[in-house]
């Protein structure tokens, strides 16, 4: 059996006319007749009633439709598989800071793995500097890294995670509307340094204290500077998904404090010019929801 008829048959039913499924199909009004025609021999059944211009479906081509529209739907998704597997290798190889393996991609890659489900996937956690060499480089397929720009890369931001400052179950700060500047240098601070400038921002909103800051530990690991705080040692400034179960569970407690409103980690997805397109966007897609979900 021809999917073009079927294909005919379906259009024609679904805009009404036979002029009008022709003009959609980008053929003329005689061919998609022929077609229709073709499929009536074949089915050994008429198809439509014909009245002057207007045409309505037989009892037979009512039973046929839902069969018609099935066989069709499953022709265009059978197209979509097979042209994923064109443009897609069988193995897709990440790279990704530290922040996102633990935070962000736990989250996405199942939801991928629905959506292109031939393909395997291999992870390397780095720095940014060495995913942007390794993109660069084809030992990876696509990278989320921080905010950069390069010439030869496809580069879109995922998502951009707020940092706010967090206190333990039971802190003085709990509760309060905001609190100043002054206020946390009264406290022990864990503070976390990976040397980006959104980092630089929260070391230079303490300049303007009246005394140091009271920086007891100093840690290069998100999950090693919020451990400490749930240990009760001091307080942090933290990016909000590495916070977010704690905050769930009422373990951590984000505090408001306006001078950090506007600070956050930006993540950008990279890969090279005119390639993975189709799963770094659909990849983008989901990084992006992700984020608005915490957010909101």
């Amino acid at each position: 059996m021809n999917i073009e008829n079927i294909e005919a048959f379906v259009y024609v039913i679904h805009y009404g006319s036979f002029n009008k499924a022709a003009d959609v199909l980008f053929l003329s009004q005689p061919s998609v007749t022929a077609r229709i025609q073709s499929l009536e021999r074949e089915l050994d059944c008429r198809l439509f009633e014909r009245i002057g211009k207007q045409i309505s479906l037989t009892d037979d081509g009512k039973k046929f439709l839902p069969y018609a529209q099935q066989l069709l739907q499953t022709f265009q998704k059978s197209k979509i598989q097979l042209k994923q597997k064109r443009t897609l290798p069988n193995e897709l190889r990440l790279g990704c800071t530290v922040s996102v393996s633990n935070y962000i991609i736990p989250n996405i890659l199942p939801e991928l793995k629905q959506k292109f489900p031939d393909v395997n996937y291999k992870l390397t956690t780095a720095p940014s500097e060495e995913i942007i060499n390794k993109v660069l480089g084809r030992e990876l397929d696509v990278g989320f890294v921080r905010n950069i720009s390069h010439p030869n890369l496809l580069s879109a931001t995922a998502y951009e995670d707020p940092i706010r400052l967090y206190v333990y179950e039971g802190h003085p700060f709990i509760g309060k509307e905001t609190v100043s500047i002054d206020e946390i240098g009264e406290y022990p601070l864990v503070f976390f340094e990976c040397g980006s400038l959104d980092w630089m921002r929260i070391h230079r909103l303490f300049a303007s204290m009246s005394q140091p800051p009271n920086i007891e530990y100093q840690t290069d690991t998100l999950e090693t500077a919020k451990k400490l705080v749930l240990q009760r040692v001091g307080i942090a400034f933290l990016p909000s998904l590495c916070a977010q179960q704690e905050v769930r569970e009422k373990k951590l407690f984000p505090i408001p404090f306006p001078e950090t409103e506007g600070i956050s980690l930006q993540t950008n997805m990279i890969a090279l010019n005119g390639e993975n397109g189709l799963f770094f966007n659909r990849a983008l897609e989901l990084c992006r929801g992700i984020a608005q979900t915490i957010s909101g």
